[in-house]
């Protein structure tokens, strides 16, 4: 073990009460940020800094794949686990495009949630609405016939139990034709993509990005040395046209297909099939994320992006936390066939029994029995309740001086600010009064094309946050805020 390393982390501290893995997690990235570890360094096994602290084994693996899910480190099979070369990335000067991406991308604070929840947080279902009868009685029978084969490690790549129900679901609900084992499980979209980075794409690749688009998605492709290239999105979702004009040799396309995030527009038929095509011609990869695909108000739910593909280009990223709850931590991604043994191959050496068994236990028989398709249907006519009556309370707030866009689906409202108008500064404002809106201007890469502010109308129960929030907005834009 070289010196720096073992100096940073040496013995646990048995006075501080946070649990030892994240106390190794906490002194890794302190290392990291001290200059102790360097870019590039490699560090100890999780089996030789175990000996050499005196933990347990699995106390470090947990540690380790928290930092390498965060991108502070990148394991390399056989070669070792190291720090990240990339982040250099953040001190390094670059050119104008460059720096905006980088900007954008490394901003720990660009998605920033308050520390408890409030009205209009993005991403935040109706916790209000949740079965939790339901999940406590499965969660409680599970306990009880729990076995001592079930307090082992999980399996590597998610359980049998939850893949098959999860197949299952995707074949009648989104269309995909996909079976148990090309379902791995993960823990957030994070930890997908970081998947399929590690798994099909080398530093130096290029991957185009939806602009407006979901931040962390270029902050991953960063942090793995995967350059992201902004395409512009228009009524229609991303512009295909453009990207293959500007970015033919891309590796990997990152979109949204079903409400473009943020803007909530649909990708169209045409583009789904020119961006295949595109895929299918240059060896290229899609990842589609679904995140809240079920959700659609003015019609049936669109079938998946995936449902179309025939070359097996398509990877589909799912997640549980806009449909159930966020402190869930369970997502998922479902992988071409012929890609299963690479994904199988790199799952075990990177992302092996990282969500607990219980959960996905849990999770599995709620599907199974049928009160997940269930939770869904509710979801669905509750949201598009609250969505109306939350448009409704909004425009009597603001009395026609803010524009809110309709949007046929999803979980947020696009609140267009006039043009002199800063959304950051809104946002903080509006902070303060208690409502957790997002700015629009950090989703941009470049120079933002108009202000606007992102409301969730999920967790929002009470038209009158609605009204007395447009209310501030109307204020806050004629300069009285």
């Amino acid at each position: 073990m070289n010196n720096p390393f073992s100096d940073a982390l040496t013995v646990a501290d048995t006075a501080d009460s946070a649990p030892l893995y994240r106390q190794l997690y906490d002194r890794v990235r302190a290392a990291i940020a001290s200059g102790s570890l360097a870019p590039g360094d490699r560090i100890p096994s999780a089996r030789a800094l175990a000996k050499e602290l005196g933990v347990a084994r699995g106390t470090v693996e947990l540690a380790y794949s928290t930092l390498v899910g965060e991108g502070y480190l990148l394991t390399r099979g056989q070669a070792g686990t190291i720090v990240n070369p990339d982040l250099r990335r953040s001190t390094a000067p670059a050119g104008p495009p460059a720096a905006d991406v980088n900007a954008i991308a490394s901003d720990p604070d660009m998605l920033w949630r308050p520390p408890q929840l409030l009205p209009f947080q993005l991403g935040v279902p109706a916790l209000d609405a949740f079965p939790r009868k339901i999940w406590a009685r499965l969660g409680a029978s599970y306990l009880r016939s729990m076995r001592s084969l079930d307090m082992d490690y999980p399996a590597p790549h998610g359980l049998p139990a939850l893949r098959s129900a999860i197949a299952s679901y995707l074949q009648v609900a989104r269309g995909i034709d996909c079976v148990a084992h090309q379902v791995f499980i993960t823990t957030g979209w994070r930890h997908s993509l970081m998947f399929v980075l590690q798994a099909l794409l080398a530093r130096g690749d290029q991957a185009w990005v939806e602009n407006p688009g979901y931040p962390p998605a270029r902050q991953v492709l960063l942090q793995f040395g995967v350059e992201p290239l902004p395409v512009a999105v228009d009524r229609h979702g991303l512009d295909v046209d453009l990207a293959i004009e500007r970015y033919r040799d891309a590796r990997l396309a990152v979109v949204t297909p079903a409400h473009q995030s943020p803007l909530s527009m649909t990708l169209s038929l045409p583009r789904r099939q020119a961006l295949l095509e595109w895929a299918a011609q240059r060896g290229a990869w899609i990842v589609e994320d679904d995140y809240d695909g079920e959700y659609r108000y003015v019609s049936r739910p669109l079938p998946a992006l995936a449902s179309l593909d025939r070359h097996g280009r398509v990877l589909y990223a799912g997640t549980f936390s806009k449909v159930l709850y966020p402190g869930i931590r369970l997502a998922y991604l479902v992988v071409p066939q012929d890609q299963v043994a690479t994904f199988e191959r790199v799952g075990r050496a990177l992302f092996a029994a990282a969500t607990p068994a219980m959960t996905q236990a849990i999770l599995a028989q709620f599907m199974n029995d049928g009160h997940f398709a269930r939770h869904i249907q509710r979801m669905r006519r509750l949201y598009s309740e609250r969505r109306a009556q939350t448009m409704a309370a909004l425009e009597r707030g603001l009395q026609g001086c803010v524009r809110v866009e309709p949007s046929p689906g999803g979980m947020h409202l696009v609140l267009r600010l006039p043009s002199e108008t800063s959304d950051r500064r809104l946002a903080e404002q509006l902070l303060q009064e208690g409502m957790a809106v997002q700015p629009l201007s950090p989703w941009w890469v470049g120079a933002p094309q108009g202000p606007a502010i992102l409301a969730s109308f999920t967790n929002c129960p009470q038209p009158e946050q609605a009204e007395r929030l447009g209310e501030l907005v109307r204020l806050a834009c004629q300069g009285r805020h």
